[in-house]
């Protein structure tokens, strides 16, 4: 009986006999799996590690640039500390050269143009959304084939065009186009209006608003993130526009900020050395704002950008 009992031909329960090797493989599957996942998460931080000094290599030599001598840009190999701090050139920024006139300028050309964007591309943008109006359709093709044409092969009829009206070697070329609308804020407030539910409008209507009402009351309320990603579009594109001023405007007074930088260091045409450090502190003034604006903007950018994928003809 007891041999029967150990053999197992009793009433006892006998624990069942695994495979040999089974346990081993699944632990040897997961050992595998967990170290392919160590090497891409090591092989991707690598990539990122790279990317990021790539990046911020050219920051930090501009910034020590700017707080130090002229001759600091020439010395090789290329320092990233500078061996005597000088604030004074940002300080010579507005007293000593033009750079102050050109951020002036930027100013001038950035605040009306973000302002007359937002409004009028959402305005726009309620009309191809909301008003059923014959051809809505057509208009927002025409809107979308606006985005799909380079603004190179633009520069020669709207500089016809802006010469009639005798704007060139003025701002309006720079500012005008923007106010007006362009196809990208057009078409991302068009989309975020969209995705508001037309309910609210019925709602608005029953208390007497029209459809300036409506656009007042409901959509710029509930747009405010897609208001602001257009806003800070615009900014940066106008901030740091190199191509349209340099075309339309010819007296150095009149230059933005990144035109009158990159005319600051031509002087080495003539034999002299640029100031770069006065140039780099420009660009310090070129480079942080955009900074700045992404860095407290992201979520509406964010939150903004979000509808594209929602694309209703």
């Amino acid at each position: 009986m007891s041999a029967i009992r150990a053999a197992g031909g009793g009433g006892g329960s006998v624990a069942p006999r695994r495979a040999p090797g089974k346990m081993g493989g699944v632990v040897d599957g997961r050992s595998a799996h967990r170290g392919k996942w160590i090497a891409s998460r090591v092989t991707v931080y690598v990539v990122l590690g790279v990317g990021t000094v790539v990046m911020v290599l050219p920051l930090m030599w501009m910034i020590a640039t700017s707080l130090s001598y002229s001759q600091f840009a020439n010395t090789f190999p290329p320092k990233l500390i500078p061996t005597s701090l000088r604030f004074s050139n940002y300080v010579d920024v507005f007293t000593k050269d033009a750079v102050g006139t050109f951020l002036l300028n930027s100013v001038l050309i950035v605040v009306p143009s973000m302002i007359g964007n937002v409004l009028s591309s959402s305005l726009a943008g309620f009309a191809l959304a909301r008003l059923r109006a014959p051809g809505r359709r057509l208009w927002f093709i025409l809107t979308l084939c606006t985005i799909m044409m380079p603004y190179e092969v633009t520069i020669i009829p709207t500089f016809i065009l802006f010469r009639y009206f005798h704007w060139i070697n003025t701002l309006y070329p720079i500012i005008v186009p923007q106010v007006i609308g362009s196809g990208y804020s057009i078409f991302l407030m068009r989309q975020f209006i969209s995705s508001i539910p037309r309910e609210l409008d019925e709602a608005a209507k029953l208390d007497g608003c029209g459809f300036f009402g409506i656009w007042r009351r409901v959509i710029v309320p509930l747009s405010v993130p897609s208001m602001v990603a257009v806003a800070i579009f615009n900014f940066t594109y106008q901030w740091g526009n190199f191509l349209g001023p340099l075309i339309y405007i010819n007296e150095p007074s009149r230059y933005p900020l990144a035109l009158g930088l990159y005319v600051m260091t031509q002087t080495s045409n003539v034999g002299q050395e640029p100031p770069w450090n006065t140039i780099m502190a420009g660009s310090m003034l070129l480079t942080v704002p955009m900074v700045m604006v992404y860095f407290f903007g992201q979520r509406f950018l964010y939150e903004g950008s979000n509808v594209l994928g929602r694309v209703r003809a």
